[in-house]
Protein backbone atom coordinates (compact mmCIF):
# COMPACT_ATOMS: atom_id res chain seq x y z
CA UNK A 1 0.00 0.00 0.00
CA UNK A 2 1.29 2.90 -1.10
CA UNK A 3 1.61 6.86 0.74
CA UNK A 4 -1.12 8.16 -2.03
CA UNK A 5 -3.15 5.09 -0.62
CA UNK A 6 -2.87 5.99 2.85
CA UNK A 7 -3.55 9.57 1.79
CA UNK A 8 -6.66 9.00 -0.03
CA UNK A 9 -7.72 7.19 3.84
CA UNK A 10 -6.97 10.27 5.55
CA UNK A 11 -8.54 12.83 3.07
CA UNK A 12 -11.50 10.92 3.10
CA UNK A 13 -12.25 10.92 6.84
CA UNK A 14 -11.67 14.36 6.69
CA UNK A 15 -14.32 14.89 4.21
CA UNK A 16 -16.58 12.33 6.06
CA UNK A 17 -15.98 13.76 9.48
CA UNK A 18 -16.65 17.20 7.64
CA UNK A 19 -20.18 16.12 6.26
CA UNK A 20 -21.35 14.70 9.53
CA UNK A 21 -20.64 18.16 11.25
CA UNK A 22 -22.27 20.42 8.25
CA UNK A 23 -25.04 17.93 8.68
CA UNK A 24 -25.09 18.38 12.60
CA UNK A 25 -24.58 22.53 12.48
CA UNK A 26 -26.99 23.13 9.59
CA UNK A 27 -30.30 20.90 11.33
CA UNK A 28 -29.41 22.50 14.36
CA UNK A 29 -28.93 26.26 13.24
CA UNK A 30 -32.62 25.41 10.74
CA UNK A 31 -34.40 23.71 13.87
CA UNK A 32 -32.52 23.73 17.02
CA UNK A 33 -35.78 25.71 19.02
CA UNK A 34 -38.10 23.36 17.31
CA UNK A 35 -36.18 20.64 18.75
CA UNK A 36 -36.39 22.24 22.34
CA UNK A 37 -39.74 23.47 22.16
CA UNK A 38 -40.78 19.99 21.50
CA UNK A 39 -38.55 18.20 23.86
CA UNK A 40 -40.06 21.24 26.79
CA UNK A 41 -44.04 20.33 25.97
CA UNK A 42 -43.25 16.17 26.24
CA UNK A 43 -45.83 15.01 28.34
CA UNK A 44 -45.13 11.84 30.65
CA UNK A 45 -46.40 8.92 28.37
CA UNK A 46 -43.75 6.92 28.00
CA UNK A 47 -43.97 6.08 24.32
CA UNK A 48 -44.72 9.18 23.06
CA UNK A 49 -41.35 10.17 25.28
CA UNK A 50 -39.20 7.61 23.12
CA UNK A 51 -41.36 8.46 19.81
CA UNK A 52 -39.91 12.02 20.32
CA UNK A 53 -36.30 10.94 21.24
CA UNK A 54 -35.98 9.27 17.85
CA UNK A 55 -37.81 11.64 15.64
CA UNK A 56 -35.34 14.38 17.14
CA UNK A 57 -32.05 12.28 16.90
CA UNK A 58 -33.19 10.78 13.27
CA UNK A 59 -33.89 15.04 12.32
CA UNK A 60 -30.37 15.79 13.89
CA UNK A 61 -28.50 12.92 13.08
CA UNK A 62 -26.88 12.79 16.61
CA UNK A 63 -27.93 10.77 19.87
CA UNK A 64 -25.07 12.85 21.52
CA UNK A 65 -27.24 16.04 20.59
CA UNK A 66 -30.16 15.12 21.62
CA UNK A 67 -28.89 13.41 25.28
CA UNK A 68 -26.99 16.69 26.23
CA UNK A 69 -30.08 18.89 25.32
CA UNK A 70 -31.80 15.69 27.92
CA UNK A 71 -29.31 16.52 30.77
CA UNK A 72 -29.20 20.16 30.17
CA UNK A 73 -33.08 20.02 31.13
CA UNK A 74 -32.75 17.96 34.08
CA UNK A 75 -30.62 20.23 35.62
CA UNK A 76 -33.01 23.22 34.79
CA UNK A 77 -35.92 21.33 35.81
CA UNK A 78 -37.94 21.06 32.74
CA UNK A 79 -37.58 17.65 32.76
CA UNK A 80 -37.90 14.73 35.54
CA UNK A 81 -35.46 11.62 35.39
CA UNK A 82 -38.78 9.35 34.48
CA UNK A 83 -38.97 11.47 31.28
CA UNK A 84 -35.68 11.58 30.49
CA UNK A 85 -35.66 7.52 30.39
CA UNK A 86 -37.84 7.42 27.62
CA UNK A 87 -36.29 10.34 25.95
CA UNK A 88 -33.04 8.37 26.07
CA UNK A 89 -34.26 5.21 24.87
CA UNK A 90 -35.96 7.12 21.64
CA UNK A 91 -32.56 8.71 20.75
CA UNK A 92 -30.60 5.36 20.86
CA UNK A 93 -33.25 3.90 18.36
CA UNK A 94 -32.94 7.49 16.60
CA UNK A 95 -29.50 7.07 16.09
CA UNK A 96 -29.21 3.57 13.68
CA UNK A 97 -30.76 6.20 10.66
CA UNK A 98 -27.39 7.20 10.33
CA UNK A 99 -26.24 3.22 9.50
CA UNK A 100 -29.09 2.83 7.04
CA UNK A 101 -28.80 5.94 4.99
CA UNK A 102 -25.15 5.52 4.73
CA UNK A 103 -25.72 1.88 3.61
CA UNK A 104 -27.81 3.10 0.72
CA UNK A 105 -25.73 3.41 -2.46
CA UNK A 106 -26.10 7.16 -3.37
CA UNK A 107 -22.14 7.57 -3.79
CA UNK A 108 -22.75 8.39 -7.76
CA UNK A 109 -25.34 11.05 -6.39
CA UNK A 110 -23.22 12.82 -4.38
CA UNK A 111 -21.35 15.16 -5.77
CA UNK A 112 -24.56 16.71 -7.42
CA UNK A 113 -26.05 16.93 -4.29
CA UNK A 114 -22.49 18.72 -2.27
CA UNK A 115 -22.76 21.53 -5.09
CA UNK A 116 -26.58 22.08 -4.62
CA UNK A 117 -25.80 22.38 -0.69
CA UNK A 118 -22.99 24.68 -2.05
CA UNK A 119 -24.60 26.98 -4.77
CA UNK A 120 -27.51 27.57 -1.62
CA UNK A 121 -24.79 28.53 0.57
CA UNK A 122 -23.02 31.18 -1.85
CA UNK A 123 -26.02 32.34 -3.91
CA UNK A 124 -28.85 32.95 -1.13
CA UNK A 125 -29.06 35.14 1.64
CA UNK A 126 -31.37 33.98 3.28
CA UNK A 127 -30.39 32.52 6.66
CA UNK A 128 -32.90 29.41 6.55
CA UNK A 129 -31.85 28.34 3.23
CA UNK A 130 -27.99 28.99 3.88
CA UNK A 131 -28.82 26.43 6.73
CA UNK A 132 -30.51 23.93 4.53
CA UNK A 133 -27.78 24.41 1.30
CA UNK A 134 -25.36 23.31 4.78
CA UNK A 135 -27.08 20.47 5.48
CA UNK A 136 -27.33 19.45 1.69
CA UNK A 137 -23.61 19.94 1.67
CA UNK A 138 -22.54 17.89 4.67
CA UNK A 139 -24.62 15.11 2.78
CA UNK A 140 -22.77 15.04 -0.39
CA UNK A 141 -19.56 15.69 1.37
CA UNK A 142 -19.90 12.44 3.92
CA UNK A 143 -20.50 10.10 1.02
CA UNK A 144 -18.50 11.24 -1.12
CA UNK A 145 -15.56 11.02 1.75
CA UNK A 146 -17.34 7.12 2.67
CA UNK A 147 -16.33 7.01 -1.46
CA UNK A 148 -12.52 7.94 -1.17
CA UNK A 149 -12.12 5.76 2.05
CA UNK A 150 -14.06 2.92 0.71
CA UNK A 151 -11.65 2.87 -2.47
CA UNK A 152 -8.48 3.37 -0.42
CA UNK A 153 -8.99 0.98 2.21
CA UNK A 154 -9.07 -1.94 -0.37
CA UNK A 155 -5.89 -2.60 -0.59
CA UNK A 156 -5.48 -3.19 3.31
CA UNK A 157 -6.72 -6.02 2.28
CA UNK A 158 -3.45 -7.49 1.59
CA UNK A 159 -1.79 -6.00 4.05
CA UNK A 160 -0.91 -9.07 6.71
CA UNK A 161 -0.23 -6.86 10.09
CA UNK A 162 -2.92 -5.01 9.39
CA UNK A 163 -5.24 -8.00 8.82
CA UNK A 164 -4.10 -9.71 11.62
CA UNK A 165 -4.58 -6.53 14.02
CA UNK A 166 -7.88 -6.50 13.05
CA UNK A 167 -8.78 -10.20 13.20
CA UNK A 168 -7.61 -9.21 17.06
CA UNK A 169 -10.74 -7.48 17.16
CA UNK A 170 -13.21 -10.70 16.74
CA UNK A 171 -12.37 -11.01 20.29
CA UNK A 172 -15.38 -10.24 22.04
CA UNK A 173 -13.78 -8.32 24.91
CA UNK A 174 -11.41 -6.38 22.31
CA UNK A 175 -13.72 -5.57 19.71
CA UNK A 176 -15.77 -3.86 22.21
CA UNK A 177 -13.32 -2.11 23.92
CA UNK A 178 -12.13 -0.62 20.55
CA UNK A 179 -15.48 0.65 19.59
CA UNK A 180 -15.88 1.89 22.90
CA UNK A 181 -12.21 3.94 22.75
CA UNK A 182 -13.02 5.25 19.21
CA UNK A 183 -16.39 6.21 19.57
CA UNK A 184 -15.41 8.30 22.32
CA UNK A 185 -12.36 10.03 20.98
CA UNK A 186 -14.44 10.69 18.01
CA UNK A 187 -17.54 11.87 19.33
CA UNK A 188 -19.72 10.53 16.98
CA UNK A 189 -21.31 6.99 17.12
CA UNK A 190 -23.26 7.98 13.30
CA UNK A 191 -19.78 8.84 12.69
CA UNK A 192 -17.35 5.75 13.80
CA UNK A 193 -20.26 3.58 12.43
CA UNK A 194 -19.93 4.78 8.89
CA UNK A 195 -16.23 3.96 9.28
CA UNK A 196 -16.64 0.77 10.47
CA UNK A 197 -19.43 0.02 7.47
CA UNK A 198 -16.12 1.52 5.09
CA UNK A 199 -13.94 -0.89 6.32
CA UNK A 200 -16.71 -3.82 6.22
CA UNK A 201 -17.51 -2.92 2.46
CA UNK A 202 -13.48 -2.80 1.71
CA UNK A 203 -13.79 -6.35 2.91
CA UNK A 204 -10.62 -5.32 5.59
CA UNK A 205 -12.93 -6.44 8.19
CA UNK A 206 -15.33 -9.49 8.99
CA UNK A 207 -19.40 -9.15 10.07
CA UNK A 208 -18.50 -11.76 12.81
CA UNK A 209 -15.82 -9.36 14.46
CA UNK A 210 -17.65 -6.23 13.02
CA UNK A 211 -20.29 -6.78 15.43
CA UNK A 212 -18.35 -6.49 18.57
CA UNK A 213 -16.78 -3.11 17.32
CA UNK A 214 -20.25 -2.06 16.83
CA UNK A 215 -21.56 -3.09 20.29
CA UNK A 216 -18.37 -0.71 21.81
CA UNK A 217 -19.57 2.14 19.74
CA UNK A 218 -22.87 2.31 21.10
CA UNK A 219 -21.23 2.64 24.81
CA UNK A 220 -18.60 5.20 23.18
CA UNK A 221 -21.26 7.38 22.01
CA UNK A 222 -22.30 8.17 25.78
CA UNK A 223 -19.13 10.36 26.14
CA UNK A 224 -20.41 13.57 25.36
CA UNK A 225 -23.53 13.09 27.97
CA UNK A 226 -20.91 12.45 30.19
CA UNK A 227 -18.97 15.46 29.43
CA UNK A 228 -22.23 17.51 29.78
CA UNK A 229 -22.62 16.37 33.03
CA UNK A 230 -19.22 17.67 34.95
CA UNK A 231 -21.16 20.71 37.41
CA UNK A 232 -24.77 19.65 37.26
CA UNK A 233 -27.40 18.91 39.57
CA UNK A 234 -27.87 15.08 40.65
CA UNK A 235 -30.89 14.14 38.54
CA UNK A 236 -28.97 15.42 35.32
CA UNK A 237 -26.14 13.07 36.58
CA UNK A 238 -28.45 10.39 36.57
CA UNK A 239 -29.86 10.64 33.05
CA UNK A 240 -26.34 10.07 32.03
CA UNK A 241 -26.03 7.37 33.73
CA UNK A 242 -28.98 5.97 32.60
CA UNK A 243 -27.74 6.77 29.22
CA UNK A 244 -24.74 4.41 29.73
CA UNK A 245 -26.49 1.78 31.41
CA UNK A 246 -28.96 1.30 28.33
CA UNK A 247 -25.72 0.76 25.92
CA UNK A 248 -24.19 -1.39 28.36
CA UNK A 249 -26.88 -3.76 29.47
CA UNK A 250 -27.92 -3.95 25.50
CA UNK A 251 -24.18 -4.73 25.08
CA UNK A 252 -23.88 -7.61 27.53
CA UNK A 253 -26.99 -9.37 26.54
CA UNK A 254 -26.49 -8.95 22.83
CA UNK A 255 -22.91 -10.12 23.43
CA UNK A 256 -24.12 -13.01 24.36
CA UNK A 257 -26.94 -13.70 21.92
CA UNK A 258 -24.21 -13.50 18.99
CA UNK A 259 -22.02 -15.69 21.36
CA UNK A 260 -24.92 -18.65 21.49
CA UNK A 261 -26.94 -17.99 18.29
CA UNK A 262 -26.05 -17.87 15.08
CA UNK A 263 -27.48 -14.18 14.84
CA UNK A 264 -24.97 -12.89 12.60
CA UNK A 265 -25.41 -15.74 10.22
CA UNK A 266 -29.08 -15.02 10.03
CA UNK A 267 -28.58 -11.43 9.26
CA UNK A 268 -25.86 -12.11 6.39
CA UNK A 269 -28.41 -14.22 4.89
CA UNK A 270 -31.11 -12.07 4.89
CA UNK A 271 -28.98 -8.92 4.53
CA UNK A 272 -27.37 -8.17 1.15
CA UNK A 273 -23.59 -6.24 1.78
CA UNK A 274 -21.74 -5.77 4.59
CA UNK A 275 -22.61 -2.08 4.88
CA UNK A 276 -26.46 -3.11 4.98
CA UNK A 277 -26.13 -6.08 7.49
CA UNK A 278 -24.08 -3.41 9.60
CA UNK A 279 -26.92 -0.82 9.17
CA UNK A 280 -29.60 -3.55 10.29
CA UNK A 281 -27.51 -5.24 13.02
CA UNK A 282 -27.55 -1.60 14.60
CA UNK A 283 -31.27 -1.32 14.24
CA UNK A 284 -32.04 -4.90 15.92
CA UNK A 285 -29.16 -3.75 18.43
CA UNK A 286 -31.38 -0.32 19.63
CA UNK A 287 -34.61 -1.63 18.53
CA UNK A 288 -34.73 -4.67 21.07
CA UNK A 289 -33.10 -3.56 24.19
CA UNK A 290 -35.58 -0.62 24.23
CA UNK A 291 -38.10 -3.17 24.13
CA UNK A 292 -36.29 -5.46 26.15
CA UNK A 293 -35.92 -2.45 28.58
CA UNK A 294 -39.00 -0.57 27.81
CA UNK A 295 -41.33 -2.41 31.14
CA UNK A 296 -37.97 -1.48 33.23
CA UNK A 297 -37.42 2.28 32.71
CA UNK A 298 -38.56 3.07 35.75
CA UNK A 299 -36.11 0.99 37.23
CA UNK A 300 -33.62 2.33 35.82
CA UNK A 301 -34.07 5.76 36.82
CA UNK A 302 -34.28 3.92 40.43
CA UNK A 303 -30.79 2.29 39.71
CA UNK A 304 -29.19 5.29 38.66
CA UNK A 305 -30.65 6.89 41.79
CA UNK A 306 -28.45 3.82 43.99
CA UNK A 307 -25.34 4.31 41.69
CA UNK A 308 -25.44 7.97 42.24
CA UNK A 309 -27.35 8.37 45.93
CA UNK A 310 -28.36 11.75 47.06
CA UNK A 311 -25.33 13.92 48.14
CA UNK A 312 -24.59 17.58 48.81
CA UNK A 313 -23.71 19.17 45.54
CA UNK A 314 -20.98 20.55 44.78
CA UNK A 315 -21.62 23.90 43.58
CA UNK A 316 -20.14 27.03 41.41
CA UNK A 317 -18.68 29.10 44.34
CA UNK A 318 -17.04 32.19 44.49
CA UNK A 319 -14.71 33.23 47.40
CA UNK A 320 -17.36 34.87 49.09
CA UNK A 321 -19.96 31.83 48.73
CA UNK A 322 -21.64 33.05 45.51
CA UNK A 323 -22.94 30.74 42.97
CA UNK A 324 -24.90 30.14 39.96
CA UNK A 325 -27.55 28.63 40.66
CA UNK A 326 -28.77 27.01 37.34
CA UNK A 327 -25.80 27.40 34.85
CA UNK A 328 -23.44 24.61 34.61
CA UNK A 329 -20.84 25.29 32.27
CA UNK A 330 -20.93 24.94 28.36
CA UNK A 331 -17.70 23.18 27.60
CA UNK A 332 -16.35 20.17 28.97
CA UNK A 333 -12.77 18.98 28.78
CA UNK A 334 -12.06 22.40 27.07
CA UNK A 335 -13.68 21.33 24.40
CA UNK A 336 -16.72 24.26 23.38
CA UNK A 337 -19.98 23.95 22.36
CA UNK A 338 -21.99 20.56 20.52
CA UNK A 339 -25.00 20.39 19.06
CA UNK A 340 -28.65 22.53 20.97
CA UNK A 341 -26.66 24.19 23.34
CA UNK A 342 -28.66 27.20 23.49
CA UNK A 343 -31.47 25.14 23.70
CA UNK A 344 -29.91 23.59 26.72
CA UNK A 345 -28.94 26.86 28.61
CA UNK A 346 -32.07 29.61 27.73
CA UNK A 347 -34.13 28.43 30.36
CA UNK A 348 -30.74 28.15 32.44
CA UNK A 349 -29.97 31.57 31.27
CA UNK A 350 -33.74 32.69 32.28
CA UNK A 351 -34.04 31.39 35.45
CA UNK A 352 -30.48 32.96 36.56
CA UNK A 353 -31.50 36.26 35.81
CA UNK A 354 -34.79 36.15 37.18
CA UNK A 355 -33.13 35.23 40.57
CA UNK A 356 -30.53 38.49 39.66
CA UNK A 357 -34.02 40.19 39.08
CA UNK A 358 -34.88 39.45 42.11
CA UNK A 359 -31.97 40.48 44.24
CA UNK A 360 -32.18 44.07 42.49
CA UNK A 361 -35.77 44.21 43.59
CA UNK A 362 -35.13 43.51 47.46
CA UNK A 363 -32.81 46.33 47.32
CA UNK A 364 -34.95 48.59 45.72
CA UNK A 365 -36.83 48.26 48.12
CA UNK A 366 -34.70 48.18 51.36
CA UNK A 367 -33.32 50.98 49.84
CA UNK A 368 -36.21 52.95 49.72
CA UNK A 369 -37.03 52.11 53.01
CA UNK A 370 -33.79 53.21 54.78
CA UNK A 371 -34.02 55.97 53.44
CA UNK A 372 -37.13 56.68 54.62
CA UNK A 373 -36.33 55.97 58.08
CA UNK A 374 -33.29 57.11 57.61
CA UNK A 375 -31.54 53.60 59.32
CA UNK A 376 -28.58 52.36 57.79
CA UNK A 377 -28.77 49.11 59.79
CA UNK A 378 -30.10 47.09 56.61
CA UNK A 379 -27.04 48.79 54.71
CA UNK A 380 -24.90 46.38 55.30
CA UNK A 381 -27.47 43.63 53.23
CA UNK A 382 -27.62 46.06 50.43
CA UNK A 383 -24.03 46.07 50.15
CA UNK A 384 -23.71 42.06 49.86
CA UNK A 385 -26.70 41.72 48.31
CA UNK A 386 -25.23 44.34 45.42
CA UNK A 387 -22.15 42.56 45.54
CA UNK A 388 -24.03 39.53 45.06
CA UNK A 389 -25.80 41.01 41.12
CA UNK A 390 -21.67 42.21 40.38
CA UNK A 391 -20.98 38.85 40.69
CA UNK A 392 -23.93 37.30 38.69
CA UNK A 393 -23.74 39.62 36.02
CA UNK A 394 -19.55 39.13 35.58
CA UNK A 395 -20.21 35.38 35.42
CA UNK A 396 -23.49 35.24 33.19
CA UNK A 397 -21.47 37.87 31.19
CA UNK A 398 -18.50 35.63 30.67
CA UNK A 399 -21.01 32.19 30.34
CA UNK A 400 -22.30 34.33 27.16
CA UNK A 401 -19.26 35.46 25.57
CA UNK A 402 -18.47 31.81 25.24
CA UNK A 403 -21.84 30.85 24.39
CA UNK A 404 -22.37 33.22 21.78
CA UNK A 405 -19.03 32.45 19.83
CA UNK A 406 -20.63 28.94 18.77
CA UNK A 407 -24.37 29.58 18.69
CA UNK A 408 -25.17 28.90 15.03
CA UNK A 409 -29.06 29.58 15.33
CA UNK A 410 -29.63 32.72 14.06
CA UNK A 411 -32.77 32.66 16.77
CA UNK A 412 -30.83 31.58 19.79
CA UNK A 413 -28.52 34.14 19.10
CA UNK A 414 -30.68 36.99 19.29
CA UNK A 415 -32.14 35.72 22.15
CA UNK A 416 -28.38 35.01 23.79
CA UNK A 417 -27.67 39.16 23.19
CA UNK A 418 -30.80 40.24 24.62
CA UNK A 419 -29.84 37.74 27.99
CA UNK A 420 -26.70 39.64 27.89
CA UNK A 421 -28.38 43.27 27.51
CA UNK A 422 -31.11 42.27 30.13
CA UNK A 423 -27.98 41.08 32.96
CA UNK A 424 -26.06 44.53 32.50
CA UNK A 425 -29.39 46.54 33.03
CA UNK A 426 -30.27 44.24 35.71
CA UNK A 427 -26.90 45.06 37.20
CA UNK A 428 -27.55 49.24 36.44
CA UNK A 429 -30.96 49.42 38.52
CA UNK A 430 -28.39 47.49 41.48
CA UNK A 431 -26.04 50.19 41.30
CA UNK A 432 -28.98 52.81 41.38
CA UNK A 433 -30.27 50.57 44.93
CA UNK A 434 -26.75 51.06 46.32
CA UNK A 435 -26.57 54.88 45.49
CA UNK A 436 -30.11 54.80 47.19
CA UNK A 437 -28.89 53.78 49.93
CA UNK A 438 -25.66 55.47 50.33
CA UNK A 439 -27.48 58.92 50.78
CA UNK A 440 -28.94 57.15 53.98
CA UNK A 441 -25.68 56.94 55.29
CA UNK A 442 -24.71 60.44 54.31
CA UNK A 443 -27.96 61.79 55.59
CA UNK A 444 -27.32 60.58 58.86
CA UNK A 445 -23.94 61.30 59.10
CA UNK A 446 -24.61 64.82 58.78
CA UNK A 447 -27.84 64.79 60.31
CA UNK A 448 -29.84 65.99 57.33
CA UNK A 449 -33.74 65.41 57.43
CA UNK A 450 -36.05 65.29 54.88
CA UNK A 451 -39.19 67.64 54.71
CA UNK A 452 -42.46 65.90 54.65
CA UNK A 453 -43.17 66.69 51.35
CA UNK A 454 -39.77 65.16 50.09
CA UNK A 455 -40.44 61.89 52.38
CA UNK A 456 -44.18 61.97 50.74
CA UNK A 457 -42.66 61.97 47.35
CA UNK A 458 -40.09 59.39 48.61
CA UNK A 459 -42.93 56.54 49.53
CA UNK A 460 -44.44 57.38 45.83
CA UNK A 461 -41.05 56.92 44.02
CA UNK A 462 -40.58 53.53 46.07
CA UNK A 463 -44.24 52.26 45.21
CA UNK A 464 -44.07 53.05 41.74
CA UNK A 465 -40.28 51.50 41.40
CA UNK A 466 -41.25 48.15 43.42
CA UNK A 467 -44.38 48.14 40.77
CA UNK A 468 -41.88 48.18 37.41
CA UNK A 469 -39.89 45.88 38.43
CA UNK A 470 -41.85 43.24 39.69
CA UNK A 471 -43.81 43.73 36.61
CA UNK A 472 -40.69 42.07 34.94
CA UNK A 473 -40.66 39.19 37.32
CA UNK A 474 -44.59 38.70 35.98
CA UNK A 475 -45.00 35.36 33.79
CA UNK A 476 -46.84 37.43 31.58
CA UNK A 477 -43.55 39.10 30.37
CA UNK A 478 -42.68 39.48 26.84
CA UNK A 479 -46.40 39.95 26.07
CA UNK A 480 -47.52 42.99 24.06
CA UNK A 481 -49.88 44.27 26.68
CA UNK A 482 -47.24 43.49 28.92
CA UNK A 483 -44.48 45.62 27.85
CA UNK A 484 -47.12 48.37 26.64
CA UNK A 485 -47.90 48.45 30.39
CA UNK A 486 -44.20 48.33 31.75
CA UNK A 487 -44.07 51.66 29.13
CA UNK A 488 -46.79 53.33 30.98
CA UNK A 489 -44.53 53.09 34.39
CA UNK A 490 -41.35 53.79 32.87
CA UNK A 491 -43.15 57.18 31.46
CA UNK A 492 -44.94 57.69 34.94
CA UNK A 493 -41.27 57.64 36.43
CA UNK A 494 -40.56 60.33 34.09
CA UNK A 495 -43.37 62.32 34.78
CA UNK A 496 -43.36 62.19 38.96
CA UNK A 497 -39.33 63.02 38.17
CA UNK A 498 -40.24 66.26 36.57
CA UNK A 499 -42.58 66.85 39.20
CA UNK A 500 -40.64 66.36 41.88
CA UNK A 501 -37.91 68.41 40.25
CA UNK A 502 -40.25 71.38 39.80
CA UNK A 503 -41.31 70.89 43.50
CA UNK A 504 -37.96 70.94 45.06
CA UNK A 505 -37.22 74.36 43.11
CA UNK A 506 -40.36 75.98 44.87
CA UNK A 507 -38.96 74.56 48.46
CA UNK A 508 -35.87 76.08 47.83
CA UNK A 509 -37.41 79.50 46.56
CA UNK A 510 -39.55 79.23 49.50
CA UNK A 511 -36.16 78.39 51.87
CA UNK A 512 -37.63 75.41 53.48
CA UNK A 513 -35.26 73.27 51.36
CA UNK A 514 -31.45 73.08 53.27
CA UNK A 515 -28.49 73.29 50.42
CA UNK A 516 -26.92 69.76 51.35
CA UNK A 517 -30.82 68.26 51.72
CA UNK A 518 -31.45 69.54 47.87
CA UNK A 519 -28.00 68.50 46.60
CA UNK A 520 -29.11 64.61 47.94
CA UNK A 521 -32.34 64.83 46.90
CA UNK A 522 -31.97 65.74 43.59
CA UNK A 523 -29.30 63.05 43.19
CA UNK A 524 -31.93 60.88 43.83
CA UNK A 525 -34.54 61.85 41.55
CA UNK A 526 -31.56 61.15 39.05
CA UNK A 527 -31.25 57.25 40.62
CA UNK A 528 -35.24 57.10 40.29
CA UNK A 529 -35.39 58.00 36.83
CA UNK A 530 -32.46 55.73 35.71
CA UNK A 531 -34.32 52.81 37.31
CA UNK A 532 -37.15 53.45 35.10
CA UNK A 533 -35.09 53.96 32.39
CA UNK A 534 -33.07 50.20 32.81
CA UNK A 535 -36.55 48.47 33.68
CA UNK A 536 -37.64 49.40 29.86
CA UNK A 537 -34.75 48.40 28.11
CA UNK A 538 -35.19 45.24 30.22
CA UNK A 539 -38.49 44.92 29.26
CA UNK A 540 -37.97 45.58 25.58
CA UNK A 541 -35.39 42.86 25.34
CA UNK A 542 -37.73 40.48 26.83
CA UNK A 543 -40.28 41.26 24.12
CA UNK A 544 -37.96 40.39 21.83
CA UNK A 545 -36.67 36.89 23.34
CA UNK A 546 -40.39 35.97 23.34
CA UNK A 547 -40.83 37.10 19.65
CA UNK A 548 -37.74 35.05 18.94
CA UNK A 549 -39.05 31.69 20.63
Amino acid sequence: MDVLEFLGIFGGLALFLHGMQMMSSGLEAAAGNRMKSVLEKLTSNPLMGILVGAVITTAVQSSSATSVMVVGFVNAGIMSLNQAVWIIMGANVGKTTTGLLIALDVGALAPVVAFAGVAMMVFIKRPQTQHIGQLLAGLGFLFIGMDMMSDAMEPLREVPAFVDMMSTLSNPILGILFGTVFTALIQSSAASVGILQTLAAAGVVEFSGAVYILFGQNIGTCITAVMASFGVSRDAKRATCVHILFNVIGTVIFTGVVMIFPLTSLIETLVPGPMAQIAVMHVVFNLATTVLLFPFGNYLAQLAARILPDAEEPEQRSDKGMRLAYLTPVTAGGKDGGLGVSAIVVDQLRNELHRMLEMARQNVDTSFKAVLDLDVAPLERVEKREGYIDYLNREISRYISRLISIETNERGSRIISSFFSISGNIERIGDHADNLAGYTRLLAEKDIALSQYAQAELRQMRDVSIRAVSALLSGEAGDADWLAHVAQLEQKIDDMTADFRRDQLTRMRDGTCSDEACILYSELLTDFERIGDHVLNIAQELAKTRMAL
